[in-house]
């Protein structure tokens, strides 16, 4: 009983030290956080960039523990959040710039208005 104990814990040992470092995986996901706070994630994906950067950061800090699933996943997780900030960032900067054009066509109507009359 004791044997089989101690093989399984050799295995799991075992099975942990040969999972690699996710380097590639932290470089990509750093890349999708840093495109979505580009893309104004700061400002219009508040929820999805802080969510991302604070995984960002767990993954890191699961690097330095060399816990590599972990850290792997967390920054498969930012790299999906933050590849969803991106384009919420982007529609609804675009929409405030639409907003903007449509304030502007309207003052100018009402400045034409008062003109003609």
């Amino acid at each position: 009983m004791l044997h089989s104990i101690s093989v399984t814990a050799a295995l799991l040992m075992t099975g942990c030290a040969s999972i690699p470092a996710p380097t590639e995986q932290i470089a990509v996901s750093k890349v999708a956080v840093e495109s979505a706070n580009s893309a104004g994630g700061n400002e219009f994906a508040t929820v999805q960039l802080k969510s991302a950067m604070d995984k960002m950061d767990a993954a890191e800090q699961e690097m330095t523990v060399e816990d590599y699933a972990l850290a792997k996943q967390l920054a498969e997780q930012a790299q999906v959040d933050a590849q969803l900030a991106s384009p919420t960032a982007r529609s609804a900067k675009a929409q405030k710039a639409a907003s903007a054009l449509l304030e502007e066509n309207r003052v100018l109507r009402q400045e034409l208005n008062r003109k003609a009359q």
